[in-house]
């Protein structure tokens, strides 16, 4: 991977990490956020979200 696709995957993973603590969520599935990958990191963020739209 080139250093620009890194830096801006890591950049997207930083930034779903803060809304998800912003959001009181801290581990999924017994893992902290920061060893997830982006994908899994994308799908609970959007769960969330349409989790708590819901209401």
């Amino acid at each position: 991977m080139n250093s620009v696709l890194r830096r801006t995957v890591e950049f997207r993973r930083q930034q779903l990490i803060d809304r998800l603590i912003a959001l009181e969520v801290y581990k999924i599935n017994g893992k902290h956020l920061f060893e997830l990958t982006l994908t899994e990191l994308e799908d609970k963020y959007q769960a969330v979200r349409s989790h708590s739209h819901s209401h």
